[in-house]
């Protein structure tokens, strides 16, 4: 009699490296060149930015730049955004990401809050795109 041994591998996608992140945090920050740029990463710093977010995730828009910046959505689903108009340094915009789709902001600076801020070149239009899965 042979017998005859199957082995079943089953990958678990969701809660694995692979699943998108529930919460994710965006700085923006003041930039001698292009005026600022934002970064997830600290390290990054582009005035364009991209991500993927599970449903329902939040994501944290901190403005350490010179001069206040309001979250404007330009398009994809509504997102949920509290505190969008960021007037002081510091100051933080939550965003929530309820359905799937592709969500894409951008910001409107205000005036430097401190005098003699100089920079070069044309001021860099902050542009993200948040891909929800």
């Amino acid at each position: 009699m042979k017998l005859t041994l199957t082995i079943l591998i089953t990958l678990a996608v969701a809660g694995s490296a692979l699943a998108a992140p529930k919460t994710a945090t965006l700085t923006i920050r003041h930039e001698m060149h292009g005026c600022h740029s934002w970064s997830f990463d600290g390290k990054t710093w582009q005035a364009r930015q991209s991500i993927v977010l599970s449903r329902g995730a939040t994501l944290t828009v901190v403005d350490n730049d010179v001069m206040p910046h309001k979250l404007i959505q330009l398009s994809g689903p509504k997102a949920a955004t509290t505190h969008f108009a960021m007037t002081q340094m510091g100051a933080m915009a939550l965003v929530r990401v309820p359905v799937k789709g592709t969500y894409v902001f951008t910001t409107r600076a205000g005036e430097d809050y401190m005098k003699g801020v100089k920079t070069t070149g044309y001021d860099n239009v902050l542009k993200l795109v948040v891909k929800v899965s």
